[in-house]
């Protein structure tokens, strides 16, 4: 079991790493700009959208040392945005949102876009 885990005044607190990525993951798709999460096959070479249900595939998260989150997003954008600004404002959002859900500090978040698509 991967988890995160703090001491606090009134004991330890372990939150596992797949609930984190699940906040993170519904954080993520509520930024503009974001399609949704991408499952990447590197033995094929395909990326895929991954439903609600599996986005977590597609986040990786991990403490280090020092006790502070690192957090990889595998994303598919939205054609003909800015992809800068839509890394931006998801970093922002999500650092805040963990940060205050969890009470861990993040060191840092990656963005990895492995796509762009239409949206209708």
């Amino acid at each position: 079991m991967r988890s995160s885990s703090m001491n606090t005044h009134m004991g330890n607190i372990s939150i596992d790493n797949e609930v984190i990525a699940q906040y993170a993951g519904t954080v993520a798709t509520e930024c503009f700009g974001i399609v949704g999460m991408a499952g990447v096959n590197m033995k094929e070479g395909f990326v895929n959208l991954l439903k609600k249900d599996s986005m977590t595939r597609g986040i990786s998260v991990s403490l280090s040392a020092n006790g502070k989150l690192t957090i990889d997003f595998h994303v598919i954008v939205s054609y003909g945005v800015n992809i800068s600004t839509v890394a931006d404002n998801l970093i922002s959002s999500v650092r805040y949102k963990v940060e205050e859900f969890t009470g861990l500090e993040i060191e840092k978040i990656n963005i990895y876009v492995e796509g762009v698509r239409v949206i209708d």
